[in-house]
């Protein structure tokens, strides 16, 4: 079964840094102390909303355990891969227009 122990406060803190040292408007749904329905929702730089969930623990790589976040736009349909928080926030700002 899917856990989340991996998502922390201070994961989630990480992530919101991330996302402001990038320069992305973001919030979120204020689950962090219940990872599973946790939800942030990131604007890129041309309007797109993204949506960043935690990944499961089957999703985590032992080998790269700062790789715990994934994102989904709708316009256009993409979902990334599981990424650290700063890739993440890259990936996002970064996404071409």
């Amino acid at each position: 079964m899917a856990t989340f122990a991996h998502i922390t406060p201070a994961r989630c803190t990480q992530l919101g840094n991330a996302l402001t040292a990038a320069g992305l408007a973001w919030e979120d749904n204020g689950n962090q102390a219940r990872p599973e329905p946790l939800t942030y929702t990131a604007t890129d730089p041309q309007g797109r909303h993204w949506t960043i969930d935690a990944a499961t623990s089957n999703q985590i790589t032992p080998s790269r355990p700062a790789t715990l976040w994934q994102a989904q736009c709708a316009t256009p349909m993409r979902r990334t891969t599981v990424m650290s928080a700063r890739a993440l926030a890259h990936h996002i700002r970064d996404f071409p227009a």
